[in-house]
Formats: structure tokens, C-alpha cells, sequence
């Protein structure tokens, strides 16, 4: 598992337990947008897991390429589009 990942904070830590808090600090993060690149070895790989719902992840291989891990939620990136195309099919 060599390379690195970057590890973006994309929700905020209030209202959650002060040991999600402090993982997401000793991940270097500092709040929301706020990113960092971390070594990919198990530990990091774990603190990640615990915090999975806080912060999205990339992995960055060694000839520096990116490759998107997880993005939080699962969110779509073009939401509402397959409806609106839809719609303008049937008026046509």
C-alpha cells in the first residue's frame, strides 16, 4: 500500500464525540475544506474509516495521478439531470 491519500474534512465536527473530533485532528485537519495528504498505511487507513462520514479521500499514486476513494455519502454528480432530459423528451 504505498503512496498517499488526501483527506479533505467536509462536514462539521460539532456535535460529534470529542474522539471523533481529536481524529480528525490528528489527521492535520482544521475544519471544513480544509485538506491534507496523509501516508496510506494501515493507521491512516483506520483513522479515516472512523471519521468515513466527515471527510472525503483520494488516493494519490506515486506518479502523482489522483484517483477519487470515497466522496462521503455517495453523492451524484449530476443530480436532477436524467429527470430534466427526460421531461424534455416526452414535450418533443
Amino acid at each position: 500500500m504505498p503512496g498517499k491519500l488526501r483527506v479533505t474534512q467536509t462536514k462539521s465536527t460539532i456535535s460529534h464525540i470529542a474522539r471523533n473530533r481529536a481524529t480528525v485532528k490528528a489527521l492535520g485537519l482544521h475544519g471544513i475544506g480544509s485538506t491534507t495528504v496523509v501516508p496510506d498505511n494501515d493507521a491512516t487507513r483506520g483513522m479515516v474509516r472512523q471519521v468515513r462520514f466527515l471527510v472525503s479521500v483520494e488516493e494519490i499514486a506515486d506518479d502523482g495521478a489522483t484517483a477519487s476513494r470515497h466522496t462521503g455519502k455517495g453523492r451524484s454528480e449530476d443530480r436532477g439531470d436524467a429527470t430534466a432530459s427526460h421531461r424534455s423528451e416526452e414535450t418533443a
